[in-house]
């Protein structure tokens, strides 16, 4: 044609996605709305990536962990299989008690369970027992790893709504605390600013790309930060 073209190939071949959830009873907080727990995110953007990932005919799977009790739900693809998943996620009961959360539980299960390459979603608050980290670490050896992180406001920062009697969602303990008090705000801040960034450390020394999701955050807006993330790390790997 009297002038040079170039063929690309672009290559194009099945994703499988994985989902390794968090469903200890910290997730069932929220204070954004009745409605917005974090529980309630975790669900709504698992069924929402679900649905888009298999729409292009890619496979997704789940491991649930539930106080320790976990479930396995094999990779498969289509309509039903996002209904399968979602399913199991709303039939998954709230435990008003339980051991205190060990995350490296479940990401050595999901080390086990899935076989080839895949791209891992690891959905949580990160509440946990340390040491979860080498556990992450060798999941992201052998996968594409994003951490998805839930929060809510109210782990951060507390109003001034006067004496409040304050309870771990895991053990039960209750704490009678006054939230009037300046200097236990400022200390509740300090201790929230120390865990934000011992959980930040621990995603930089298992290598891994790591997202918060908001219980007072757009679902929308966060997958597509999700997505961009990932591009950027397609283009620098």
């Amino acid at each position: 044609m009297d002038e040079p073209f170039v063929r690309e190939y672009t290559e194009d071949r099945e994703l499988t996605a994985w989902f390794l959830l968090d469903l200890s009873p910290s997730v069932d907080f929220g204070t954004a709305d009745m409605d917005r727990r974090k529980r309630t995110v975790l669900i709504d953007f698992v069924t929402t990536l679900a649905r888009l990932l298999t729409r292009r005919g890619n496979r997704v799977g789940a491991v649930l962990d539930s106080g320790g009790v976990r479930h396995t739900i094999p990779a498969g693809s289509g309509r039903v299989q996002v209904l399968r998943i979602a399913d199991a996620l709303l039939r998954e009961p709230r435990r008003s008690a339980a051991p205190f959360t060990d995350l490296a539980p479940l990401l050595d299960a999901g080390h086990q369970a899935i076989k080839r390459r895949s791209l891992v979603f690891v959905i949580s608050d990160f509440i946990s027992e340390p040491g979860w980290e080498r556990s992450l670490d060798l999941l992201d050896r052998r996968h594409e790893v994003m951490a998805v992180r839930l929060v809510d406001p109210r782990e951060v920062t507390l109003p001034d709504v006067g004496p409040i009697i304050l309870e771990d969602a895991e053990t039960g303990e209750q704490l009678y605390v006054d939230t009037g008090d300046p200097g236990f705000r400022r200390r509740f801040e300090a201790a929230a600013e120390d865990r934000e960034a011992a959980i930040g450390e621990a995603f930089r020394r298992a290598g891994v790309d790591a997202v918060s999701l908001s219980t007072d955050e757009d679902l929308v807006r966060a997958i597509v930060r999700i997505a961009a993330l990932r591009r950027r790390r397609r283009r620098v790997s």
